[in-house]
């Protein structure tokens, strides 16, 4: 069965760091690639970064380029995102997510609708 488990989230100040884990399990780790999305309250998923785990091949969203960075830890199963001097605004659900593939990192990451798999989201509230 394959499974994926958000934790990390949390309440943080603006300025502040948060690190996101996504643990994967019931598939071939390094054949995916694993994307993070967010959702704020009535707003669209919108995708934040994505890491393929056969070669680490990153991409980021322009509006957290710089702030945040996607990690993997093939050993673990397990893709952070580190999440530094957040904004209000990066205020949301967060989500991870795994296609089998890899993706094209000039065409940015895959859409939403792309991916095979989903975890149940962690709540990051970032306070002004």
């Amino acid at each position: 069965e394959v499974q994926l488990v958000e934790s990390g989230g949390g309440l943080a100040q603006a300025g502040g760091s948060l690190r996101l884990s996504c643990a994967a399990s019931g598939f071939t780790f390094d054949d995916y690639t694993i994307g993070w999305f967010r959702q704020a309250p009535g707003k669209e998923r919108e995708g934040v970064s994505c890491i393929y785990g056969g070669d680490n091949t990153t991409y980021y969203k322009y509006s957290v380029k710089g702030r945040f960075t996607i990690s993997s830890d093939n050993t673990k199963s397990t893709v952070y995102l580190q999440m530094n001097s957040l904004k209000p605004d990066d205020t949301a659900i967060y989500y991870c997510s795994a296609l089998r593939g890899e993706f094209v990192p000039t065409a940015g990451c895959p859409y939403s609708y792309e991916y095979d798999y989903w975890g149940q989201g962690t709540q990051v509230t970032v306070s002004s």
